[in-house]
């Protein structure tokens, strides 16, 4: 039974009988090693926003038109229309013979008075009073200004875990006491512990305007800009206007009686229509000016920038290597260089190899056949079926 040595890893044929470490149902003739796998890594990017995306505010200014406006400048009020009143003559016989009887002559004569006009009433009006009154008014309506304030960053400095801790295999020397005089017999592998591999990287933290840390915290303010007044003159009534009842007394007539009088003919006037009068609304009066107004209060619109990323590299153990179980090797003798030359051109129709098929397992074939092995995921260090299998080579 034959035992070959990986051609990479080192361990000592003697090690292995001692320890009874042994390929189960060797055959004779055939080689078997036990070959080393490389660990396997997942190379991934990750975008990492070093600045977050923010929003920018942009003022929208009120905008103003200009409308003709009316103001009053006297107040409304009332007015009389007298109407008076109406009276008709009539001639009338009032009957005197108790006054003539009195009398103690024939020519003696009396005086009789005699109502000729009726009592009655008129009406005056009496005008409204008005007095002269200053009150505010408003020249430009309030309105409100917006204010926009920048959001305060703060830099933030933290390491992000590019490669995860692993162990891995490392090819070292024995101490003294090995007792070969083959020092490559005295090479043995040792498991190590690899440190996890870190990125420092500064990020910009959004602390928004009052620091409140919430991204567009109290970056936006309205404050209020209070209406524009002025002062007018206003004539208002004081005393509203109204109207006074005024009592006319009845007239009389002085009629001379003789004592042969029975009747006396009288001219009367005599109430037809009584007096009145029309109320007549007398509008206010107005002025036109000319005034500033609101359209449209100010406003804000926000814009939103796009966050900021740096790309990360990251590797993650996918699969540990280690080493596999006895495999089935190409033996010392049947490595020839027509096999080694095989070998040669498949690595370099894989793109692998860039030398001669020169039949010599050189620095450069090893090279590229121990890299052809770590790409293809395959066991290291040696000849073994697998690899020959997967380059296309007879075995």
């Amino acid at each position: 039974m034959k035992f070959i040595l990986p051609l990479l890893m080192g361990f000592a044929a003697t090690a292995m009988a001692q320890s009874g470490d042994v390929p189960p149902n060797a055959q004779p003739g055939k080689c078997y090693a036990k070959c080393h796998f490389a660990d396997v890594y997942e190379t991934t990017t990750e975008q990492v926003a070093v600045k977050p995306a923010t929003t920018q505010a942009f003022i929208v200014p009120a905008e103003y038109e200009t409308k003709t406006v009316y103001q009053l400048v006297k107040e409304a009020s009332k007015r009389y229309e007298m109407i008076p009143a109406q009276f008709q003559t009539l001639t009338d016989r009032v009957d005197v013979t108790a006054i003539s009887k009195s009398l103690a002559s024939p020519a003696a004569t009396a005086k009789k008075y005699i109502m000729v006009k009726p009592e009655s009433k008129r009406y005056m009006e009496v005008p409204a009073v008005y007095e002269n009154v200053s009150e505010p008014y408003i020249i430009e309506p309030a309105t409100y200004r917006i204010e926009v304030l920048q959001p305060r960053f703060e830099t933030v400095t933290e390491r992000i875990e590019t490669k995860a801790a692993a162990t891995k295999w490392v090819k070292k020397k024995a101490d003294a006491a090995c007792l070969s005089a083959n020092p490559d017999e005295c090479l043995v592998w040792c498991l190590v512990e690899t440190p996890a591999e870190y990125q420092t990287i500064t990020r910009r933290v959004n602390k928004g305007c009052d620091g409140s840390g919430g991204a567009d915290a109290g970056c936006i303010k309205s404050i209020e800009i209070p209406a524009v007044m002025g002062t007018r003159t206003v004539q208002k009534i004081k005393t509203p206007s109204r109207v006074e009842e005024e009592f006319i007394p009845a007239e009389y007539k002085a009629e001379t009686v003789r004592s042969t009088d029975e009747y006396i003919t009288v001219t009367k006037q005599v109430l037809t229509v009584p007096p009145s009068f029309r109320e007549e609304l007398i509008p206010a009066e107005y002025k036109a000016v000319t005034a500033k107004v609101v359209k449209k209060q100010a406003s804000s619109r926000t814009e939103t920038i796009p966050p900021e990323y740096i790309t990360v590299t990251k590797r993650k153990l996918v699969k540990a290597g280690g080493f596999s179980e006895w495999r089935e090797i190409l033996c010392g003798e049947s490595v020839t260089g027509y096999k080694i030359s095989e070998i040669q051109t498949a690595l370099k129709k894989a793109g692998y190899y860039t030398g001669t098929a020169d039949n010599k397992m050189g620095p450069g074939t090893k090279a590229a056949l121990t890299k052809f092995q770590k790409d293809k995921g395959l066991p290291i260090g040696n000849i073994d079926f697998e690899t020959l299998k997967a380059l296309g080579v007879n075995y």
